[in-house]
C-alpha cells in the first residue's frame, strides 16, 4: 500500500506539471507567433514479481517534458509597413550589438532614430543589401547585414535615355503647316528640361519632318540635333516599316550636365519585324495623347514598402521605388531542438543544428506576409479540454492517495 501512495503522487506532480503546461499555452493566446506546447508523459520504472515479467507493476508516471506545435497561427492585418509574418517555414534572423544571433517568429519591427529595423527589445533585423539594380528591375545581393534605412537617404538623379510621345498628326495639312509638343526630360544633374517637338509637313506625300529644340539657357540651338528627322507614313496613316528611331543629341549643357542622347522610342518591334508605332496620320486634328520618359530628378525617402519576397522598397519623392535589402530567414533540421529564450526568441543549438539562411520563397522557406504579424497558434477549445482532462486525472490520483490512506488505517484497525 505505500507503494500505491507514491504513485498516486507522481500522478498529482506530473499532472500539476501539465497543468502549468496549460495555463502557459492559455496565458500566451495574444502572444505574437507563440507556439501552443504539448505535455507528454512517461510511466516510471516498475517492480517485477516473475521472471517472465507478466507481474510487472509501475511505479507511477514521470513528467516526460514539453514538445512545441509548430503549425502556422493566423495572420492578423497590421497598419504597420515594417510588419511581417513568416508564411510557412523559417524565422527572422535578429542581432544584438555584439553580433550574437537569435531567431523568432515574431515580425513586429519598427525603424530606430538611426534608421535600423529592429524589434522591441532593439535587436537589429539581417536583410541581405542590394548592391545593384539592372534596368529590368532585377538586383543583386551582398552580404547580410542590418537593415538600415536612414531617414534623410536620397536617390541621386537619372538622366533620361529613353522617351515616347502618341501624337496624331492631321492627313489634311499642307506643306508648311506645323504642329508642336512639349514633354520634360531630365539631364544628370537632375534638372528638368522642355523638350520641344515641331513637326513640319512637306510637300512629298505623307511625309513629315521633326525639329527638336529647348530653351537658350540649356542648350544653344546648333548643340539640339535630331537623326533621322524623316518621318513617313503608310496610306493607312501608320508609320511606314522599316525606319529606325530616331536619337535626339543635347550637347554643351549649360547647366554642367553631361550630354543628353535620347532615343524616341516610335516604332513597336513585334515578331517577324517592325510594327506602326506611336505616331499616326489621321484626318483628325494634330493632338498629342501620351507621353513619358524614364529620367527623374533627385528624391528623398518618403516612406517603404515590404513585397512577400521580403523587398524592402524605399519609396521616394520623385516617383522612385528602389529596392534596398531582402529580409534574411533561418531554417533548421530541428526545431523542436531551438533553444527558448523567452521574449519571443530562439537560439541555435546541437539539437537544432546549424542555421540556414536564405531570402523568402528559397527552397523550403515561406514567403513574407507584409503589413501582418503571426497570431498565436494556441486552439483555446482543446486547451479547455485538456484542462478537464488534467483536472479530473489529478481528482483521481488524489482519491487513490486517500484511498490507499483508508485501507492502511483498516490494516492498522485489525489489531484493536
Amino acid at each position: 500500500m505505500i507503494g500505491s501512495l507514491f504513485a498516486g503522487i507522481s500522478g498529482l506532480n506530473a499532472n500539476a506539471m501539465a497543468m502549468t503546461v496549460i495555463g502557459d499555452n492559455i496565458a500566451n493566446v495574444n502572444t505574437t507567433a507563440f507556439k501552443a506546447n504539448r505535455s507528454s508523459f512517461a510511466n516510471m520504472l516498475s517492480q517485477s514479481l516473475t521472471s517472465a515479467g507478466s507481474g510487472d507493476i509501475g511505479r507511477g508516471v514521470e513528467f516526460w517534458g514539453t514538445s512545441a506545435s509548430w503549425s502556422q497561427g493566423n495572420v492578423e492585418n497590421t497598419a504597420s509597413p515594417t510588419d511581417m509574418a513568416v508564411n510557412g517555414k523559417g524565422f527572422f534572423i535578429l542581432q544584438d550589438d555584439t553580433g550574437l544571433s537569435y531567431y523568432s517568429r515574431a515580425g513586429e519591427f519598427d525603424f530606430d532614430r538611426n534608421g535600423d529595423l529592429v524589434n522591441p527589445d532593439g535587436l537589429y533585423v539581417q536583410g541581405y543589401e542590394v548592391t545593384a539594380v539592372a534596368p529590368d528591375g532585377t538586383f543583386s545581393l551582398g552580404n547580410i547585414a542590418n537593415i538600415n534605412i536612414p531617414g534623410e537617404s536620397t536617390t541621386m538623379p537619372g538622366a533620361t535615355t529613353e522617351f515616347t510621345v502618341d501624337v496624331n498628326l492631321d492627313a489634311r495639312a499642307v506643306a508648311g503647316d506645323t504642329y508642336s509638343t512639349t514633354l520634360s526630360v531630365f539631364d544628370s544633374l537632375g534638372n528638368a528640361i522642355p523638350l520641344g517637338i515641331t513637326f513640319t509637313k512637306q510637300a512629298a506625300v505623307n511625309t513629315w519632318v521633326a525639329g527638336v529644340s529647348v530653351p537658350s539657357t540649356v542648350a544653344l540651338p546648333a548643340n539640339v540635333t535630331i537623326n533621322p528627322s524623316t518621318l513617313t507614313f503608310t496610306a493607312t496613316g501608320g508609320l511606314a516599316t522599316g525606319g529606325s528611331d530616331p536619337l535626339i543629341a543635347i550637347s554643351n549643357l549649360l547647366t554642367g550636365a553631361e550630354n543628353l542622347s535620347l532615343n524616341w522610342d516610335i516604332f513597336d518591334a513585334v515578331a517577324g519585324g517592325v510594327s506602326n508605332g506611336d505616331i499616326s496620320q489621321y484626318a483628325s486634328a494634330s493632338t498629342t495623347t501620351f507621353q513619358t520618359q524614364n529620367g527623374y530628378t533627385s528624391g528623398v525617402l518618403r516612406g517603404v514598402d515590404v513585397d512577400e519576397e521580403g523587398v524592402v522598397t524605399g519609396i521616394y519623392s520623385n516617383g522612385q521605388l528602389v529596392p534596398l535589402f531582402q529580409v534574411a530567414l533561418a531554417d533548421f533540421a530541428n526545431y523542436g531542438g531551438l533553444q527558448k529564450l523567452g521574449q519571443n526568441l530562439y537560439q541555435e543549438s546541437r539539437a537544432s543544428g546549424q542555421a540556414l539562411t536564405g531570402t523568402p520563397q528559397d527552397g523550403a522557406l515561406g514567403a513574407i506576409s507584409p503589413q501582418t504579424i503571426e497570431m498565436s497558434n494556441v486552439d483555446l477549445a482543446q486547451e479547455f479540454v485538456k484542462m478537464i482532462i488534467t483536472q479530473r486525472a489529478f481528482q483521481a490520483n488524489a482519491r487513490v492517495i486517500t484511498t490507499s490512506d483508508e485501507i492502511l488505517s483498516e490494516l492498522i484497525n485489525l489489531k484493536r
